[in-house]
């Protein structure tokens, strides 16, 4: 099948150069059997690549399953993928094939596969190599000839370094490399895609479809879309349901746009697979705090060491000014009290006289940064914004459903 057709069979929208690449890769790879890597952020449309080179295979009369690897639990996702015996695991009443036993001789669609625990990360890799595997419980071997077809939106090789995938998979599912262009980069399908969008709703909810001032389209285009086709989808049904004017202008568009990322402005955005998590950016922040603080003390306890004390509390004043807004206590050699130095500039006075243990409280303080505390105290955040809601709690922390699943049970957290 030529490009065109493909675009009409798989109701693909869009005439980038990036986008028609995308799909002649595909189809250039499908009569083939091999392994092929699908990469691109969260919702560019990574699901349709794999129809596209199952459907033009000699596999398409075979089976074709969609894995979400993110959504099976950890504990159940061997037995999922490969099946088992009867008894092999409580619960397991009767034996069970899995899903490289079933798709035999068809296509099997991992998406998300950077969530799998790398236990199965293994079983995966020898699949591939070999074409056996083992049910859970047994140790007959089982041969299957299934076409691996692999998505991810997280930086495989960023994970690697971490240790949270294995290289050797890694390499043997990236054989055919597919990169699905997010939707920043296909400024002119943005409107395309919007229109369809439009017409499709306007039927479903029996409505005259959107239209888009010249102003409003350059508001579509000009926006960063984070979300790619999912949000403009969002979007465009929000619009659909809720405006009564069906002309929509700039100022109208822009109440559905979210606040924050409102431009195609690079400095102000990261791309999804290389940005730090809000809980990693808290955590930084607080081994800074933590590091500034021992360099503090280390330059206070020098100046009073090497000179006279009360000559030099003005230097060290200057000295901490400039980078921090609080008030520091430190020892006094000459005396078994402490002393405050007030590092504000708008106050410059000295407190004399306090105890030691607020010196040593105020150490306490200090510690008491538990990375732990601070996991904790974000998970229960999450889920009781979300009231309870497991799979909005683990999207907002930025972290799988099931790595939540597993720190809550760690943290006994109810």
């Amino acid at each position: 099948m030529d490009l065109q057709s493909i675009k009409q069979r798989f109701g693909i929208i869009g005439n980038s150069p990036l986008l028609n690449r995308a799909i002649d890769v595909a189809i250039q790879v499908a009569p083939t059997d091999l392994t092929v890597l699908i990469t691109g952020e969260s919702g560019t449309g990574k699901e349709v690549f794999p129809k596209i080179i199952h459907q033009s295979s000699s596999r398409k009369h075979g089976h074709y399953i969609a894995v979400n690897c993110g959504a099976i639990p950890e504990g159940t996702i061997d037995s999922e993928l490969f099946g088992h015996e009867k008894g092999s695991f409580t619960g397991a009443h009767e034996a069970r094939k899995g899903y490289f036993e079933v798709a035999d001789g068809g296509t099997i669609f991992l998406d998300e596969v950077a969530e799998l625990p790398l236990s199965t990360q293994v079983r995966l890799l020898r699949v591939l190599e070999t074409g056996e595997f083992f049910k859970v419980g047994s140790s007959k071997v089982i041969k299957t000839n299934v076409r691996v077809v692999a998505a991810s939106n997280v930086n495989l090789p960023i994970a690697i370094e971490k240790g949270k995938f294995r290289q050797d998979l890694y390499y043997r599912l990236n054989t055919i490399p597919v990169l699905i262009p997010p939707l920043r980069d296909r400024k002119d399908d943005i409107y395309l895609i919007f229109r369809k969008f439009a017409t499709d709703f306007a039927e479903k909810y029996r409505m005259p479809p959107l239209g888009l001032t010249d102003a409003a389209v350059q508001v579509l285009k000009n926006f960063y879309w984070p979300g790619n086709i999912r949000q403009l989808k969002n979007i465009t049904e929000q619009i659909s349901i809720i405006e009564t004017e069906k002309d929509i202008d700039s100022v109208t568009l822009r109440k559905y746009i979210p606040i924050g990322i409102t431009s195609d402005l690079p400095v102000l955005y990261k791309k999804e697979e290389d940005k730090i998590s809000e809980r990693e950016l808290l955590y930084k922040v607080l081994f800074d705090m933590k590091k500034d603080m021992t360099e503090l003390k280390k330059i206070v306890l020098d100046i009073i060491e090497k000179s006279d004390y009360h000559a030099n509390i003005e230097q060290t004043k200057a000295l901490l000014v400039n980078d921090f807004g609080s008030d520091l206590l430190v020892p006094d050699p000459k005396t078994d009290h402490t002393v405050k130095i007030t590092t504000r500039e708008d106050d410059t006075r000295l407190s004399e006289g306090q105890e030691e243990e607020d010196f040593d409280q105020s150490e306490v303080i200090e510690e008491s940064l538990s990375l732990q505390d601070k996991e904790r105290e974000m998970i229960q955040m999450a889920l009781q914004k979300h009231r309870g809601k497991r799979k909005n709690a683990a999207n907002e922390l930025g972290i799988s459903e099931r790595t939540l699943y597993r720190k809550i049970k760690e943290y006994k957290i109810k």
